[in-house]
């Protein structure tokens, strides 16, 4: 049986074309799938198992279903449609062997149901074969989509795009749109190679907010749009609720800008207290932005300042330092920052008395709050490595 539908086998192939073409939506478009090919494919996925079923070519050869499965994969063709096809094509096979069998008076119940049960083991084992040949070379093109997108992310944060016409392209490539606003988001990263914030394009995708991300050792950078204000808003809840720490640049107008938002977005980062989360804003905190931009010099400010504070024990540093934080966030209202420390606002101005003691800064002078508030900012936002030893 299998020896008589080799000899009609390309005829055989044509009718499945046809019918795959006509069942299967994503075979519908001949430019995509052209005739030829098509019918050459279908013909040898017909042929193969027949040689196996007329036991010319021993073990099942899958070379055809492997090969199907990597050009389904190139031309986009959804797994499903593919695996559907192959359905249609051992269904066809089934039927004209069972057409074949009625002709041929000599075939029992027995020989079809052996027949029956090695059809569709073949089906199986062709299936599976196009399937893992398909996965391989769509995980292939996604790697390389994903390197080829990464390299253009980088270009954009290193200024290497310059022409005009060269950074529509790559926009149009990374889908963002070809003009702004737009903002650059710096994450610091939980370990070398691991994402600070996962799925973050795909989340940002389904609120509608184009972005691109790279992957960098210490950091994870992307570029995201920041139009309209409502899908702005909603785009930082998410970095939000995320558990990183991350810097957000001022909103810019032209992809040609984007070196300069990545480093406004890494000073906001930078900016962000040493053992806290968050997301800070560049705007938010332009003392801070200050601190970050220029960490050498506000390191020293900060030991000269506070020469005398850092040489005290750690417990009464700390009740010092925090209490003067304390009033800066209430305005400079002891009783407030006692509320806040859960003490009385006498021993809050005791202890800012003993700060001005050890700083010869007064906080009744405007410039000895600058002093102090400068000082304060760079311990809380610098490693202790970048302070000044304050002339000791």
């Amino acid at each position: 049986m299998a020896q008589a539908l080799l000899e009609r086998v390309s005829a055989l192939g044509g009718l499945l074309a046809r019918r795959v073409r006509a069942e299967v939506e994503s075979y519908g478009d001949e430019r995509l799938l052209p005739d030829g090919p098509l019918l050459r494919s279908c013909v040898e996925n017909l042929r193969l198992p027949l040689l196996c079923l007329a036991g010319r070519a021993g073990p099942a050869d899958l070379s055809s279903a492997r090969e199907t499965g990597r050009e389904r994969a190139l031309q986009d063709v959804p797994l499903a449609g593919t695996l559907h096809a192959f359905r249609i094509g051992f269904e066809l096979l089934w039927a004209e062997l069972a057409a074949e069998a009625r002709r041929a008076h000599a075939v029992t119940s027995d020989t079809l149901l052996t027949l029956s049960s090695e059809v569709w083991r073949l089906a199986g084992a062709y299936s599976d074969a196009m399937a893992a040949a398909y996965r391989e070379t769509a995980a292939e093109l996604a790697a390389q989509r994903e390197h080829e997108r990464s390299a253009l992310v980088e270009a954009l944060l290193t200024g290497a795009i310059t022409d005009r016409i060269t950074m529509w392209e790559a926009a149009r490539a990374l889908g963002l749109p070809g003009s702004g606003p737009f903002i650059v988001v710096a994450a610091d990263v939980p370990a070398p190679g691991r994402s600070a914030l996962p799925r973050i394009e795909a989340t940002l995708r389904a609120g509608r907010v184009p972005s691109a991300w790279r992957l960098l050792p210490g950091q994870q950078i992307g570029v995201m749009s920041a139009l309209p204000p409502d899908v702005r808003s909603a785009a930082l809840e998410i970095l939000a609720r995320s558990e990183a720490r991350v810097g957000v640049s001022p909103p810019y107008d032209s992809l040609r800008d984007t070196p300069q938002a990545l480093r406004y977005a890494r000073l906001a980062l930078a900016a962000l207290p040493r053992d806290g989360a968050g997301v800070v804003h560049f705007d938010d905190d332009p003392l801070a932005m200050l601190v970050a931009a220029a960490p050498a010099e506000a390191g020293h400010i900060a030991g000269t300042v506070f020469d005398e504070v850092l040489a005290l024990p750690a417990d009464e540093r700390e009740r010092l330092l925090d209490t003067l934080e304390r009033w800066f966030a209430a305005g400079g209202s002891a009783a407030e920052a006692g509320r806040r420390l859960y003490c009385h606002p006498n021993t809050v101005r005791y202890r800012l008395r003993r700060l001005e003691e050890l700083t010869g800064r007064s906080l009744q002078d405007p410039r000895g709050i600058v002093d102090l508030g400068t000082a304060l900012r760079a311990l809380r936002v610098l490693p202790e490595e970048a302070l000044g030893d304050g002339g000791r």
